[in-house]
């Protein structure tokens, strides 16, 4: 299964020429958010594949008109084809004027929610949120910083493939587009990045996982 991931900035290979090329052979596209809703809209134009997205921070003008032909899987274990994925957007609080913005706290309220979600499907596949982790890639400032429940999540779930935006690769050129933290690969959106994984099996069945405990 061939994945596109987006977030922050449209990509003009994308949107500017050559779309329908672009996006060939692609059977997912995974969006981090904060992405113009018309840029999503094109983007339907062009493909049949299910664009899947999380609320980014600026995204405040998505609410009563969300991105016509795109599915929001914020708050919600999604299954797509036998594929798992748990979304969590919004950024670190940081003031009163951009939307999607949360406490430590809250982001942990909104993650524990999802607990029966996921257990019933037997885990997660892939953790896609709009902000990074605490102390993996996030930013020094504020606004920037990462939530420390994702870590609690990677942990309990140990997904696949952690997906996430905001932190843009042109802040440091340290920041790495891929890294891996335990069994996790983490892969930073920005812009368009395109990742292969193994096709899940849409009838395999998956056990409810008893063992965990909420965090």
């Amino acid at each position: 299964m061939k994945i596109l991931a987006i977030s922050d900035v449209p990509s003009k290979a994308l949107w500017d020429y050559g779309t329908r090329e672009h996006l060939q052979g692609i059977d997912l596209i995974l969006s981090c958010g904060d992405l113009p809703k018309k840029y999503l809209e094109y983007l339907t134009n062009f493909t049949t594949v299910p664009i899947l997205y999380v609320h980014g921070n600026h995204d405040g003008s998505y609410r009563g008109d969300e991105p016509g032909g795109c599915i929001c899987v914020d708050d919600q274990v999604f299954v797509w084809n036998g594929l798992r994925i748990m979304g969590l957007g919004g950024c670190f609080r940081y003031n009163q004027e951009d939307t999607y913005q949360y406490t430590e706290a809250a982001m942990r309220r909104r993650a524990r929610k999802l607990w029966l979600q996921a257990h019933k499907v037997g885990g997660i596949d892939i953790l896609l949120t709009h902000a990074p982790a605490s102390g993996l890639n996030d930013g020094t400032d504020r606004a920037h910083k990462g939530f420390v429940c994702f870590n609690g999540l990677l942990d309990e779930y140990q997904p696949a493939w952690f997906v996430h935006g905001h932190v843009h690769l042109n802040y440091d050129a340290k920041l790495p587009r891929v890294c891996t933290r335990g069994n996790t690969t983490v892969i930073n959106a920005t812009e368009r990045y395109v990742f292969e994984i193994p096709d899940p099996d849409p009838l395999q069945k998956r056990k409810f996982l008893w063992g965990s405990a909420k965090k």
